[in-house]
């Protein structure tokens, strides 16, 4: 009976512990980059967020030089001490630590004026990609970056955009390669279906 209950208990221990586990990479946004936000820290060995390594969002985008003087002067607090920043880490380019895509909107109205992935290349995030195509958007999607660009037809106001073209984009040979974009159109479109774009 000892022998039956101390592997019982073994056997408890080993399923709580494997319980804790992480889940790897991780796709995390949209996450507002506040005033909390932490300064870059060498990710600790063994924790539950395996690649996982949190920035100061707001810091590595102004010390870019990559980061347009327009973006910079819209990389405000809107309310308090929140930026309009959205940040997401995943794996996009197979690096130690997760890649970092970062967003930057307008106070007003939230429209995307710029989209940036940053890469850990021997301890310290490197600018890999950047949009500043306005309105724009970039997500991680599945392990491929997914950027949104959104389209005005003639009269269209800055709140209602025609439609969006999204891009998938695969790190191939050290760069962002874009695949087949996706065109949708908004409103009362005859078919709301979204539609390849064809190649220029």
């Amino acid at each position: 009976m000892i022998a039956v209950g101390a592997a019982l208990a073994a056997l408890a221990l080993f399923l709580a512990a494997c319980g804790s586990g992480g889940t790897g990479a991780r796709d995390e946004g949209p996450a507002h980059a506040s005033a909390g936000a932490v300064a870059d820290a060498s990710p600790s060995a063994g924790t539950a967020f395996g690649k996982f390594r949190r920035v100061d969002a707001v810091a590595l985008l102004e010390r870019d030089p990559q980061v347009s003087p327009a973006v910079k002067r819209e990389l405000k607090p809107c309310d308090g001490d929140d930026y309009q920043v959205d940040v997401s880490y995943g794996d996009l380019t197979d690096a130690p630590v997760d890649d970092v895509v970062i967003n930057v909107m307008t106070c007003a109205d939230w429209v995307g004026i710029g989209s940036y992935v940053y890469r850990d290349v021997n301890g310290a995030f490197k600018n890999v990609f950047k949009s500043e195509e306005s309105p724009v958007y970039a997500e991680i999607d599945g392990g491929t970056l997914s950027v949104t660009r959104q389209y005005y037809e003639q009269n269209d106001p800055i709140s209602s955009p025609s439609g969006d073209i999204v891009t998938p984009y695969n790190w191939k040979a050290g760069r962002f390669v874009p695949g087949k974009p996706t065109r949708n159109e908004y409103g009362n479109s005859t078919d709301a279906s979204p539609q390849p774009v064809p190649s220029p």
